[in-house]
């Protein structure tokens, strides 16, 4: 018998496939609809739909607290970031980060000027009010994220 988590994300999967790779969807009336706590729609997203895995999750407030989920398409620049992606870790340094993005320069799969604003969000000088074990978290976090939105 397949668990509730396994029947949340083949319905949450089927919404995308049905709506050509985005749906939004509202965690309470999810919830409901499968008799089960909030939170399990939560973990559901968080473990089934990250960005390693080729989704795009953004939470929007207000309206219930709707969801929207998109699939990544993929190009042949996107497969090579995608790979990036999935591959980079749960931590970055700065000069790893610096490196990975003239990488993608270099290789054209980003434009100069969205390589500059990788560069911006992910710099020392942004990220030099966290303290450093998290500063690497978080400037792993931006990256992966800015990048998925590319590839949206």
């Amino acid at each position: 018998m397949a668990r509730l988590s396994d029947l949340i994300e083949a319905f949450i999967k089927q919404m995308i496939d049905d709506t050509k790779g985005a749906t939004e969807i509202q965690r309470n009336e999810l919830a409901n609809q499968f008799n089960c706590v909030p939170s399990q729609i939560n973990y559901v997203l968080d473990t089934r739909f990250t960005t390693e895995k080729g989704y795009y999750v953004e939470s929007r407030r207000g309206g219930g607290g709707y969801i929207s989920i998109k699939r990544v398409s993929v190009s042949h620049s996107g497969d090579y970031l995608m790979h990036i992606v999935a591959s980079m870790g749960n931590s970055l340094s700065h000069q790893s980060s610096e490196i990975f993005i003239n990488n993608f320069i270099d290789y054209e799969a980003i434009s100069v000027r969205e390589g500059l604003l990788l560069k911006a969000a992910t710099s020392d000088k942004i990220l030099g009010g966290v303290p450093l074990p998290n500063r690497d978290f978080f400037r792993a976090s931006i990256l992966k994220n800015m990048l998925m939105s590319l590839l949206v």
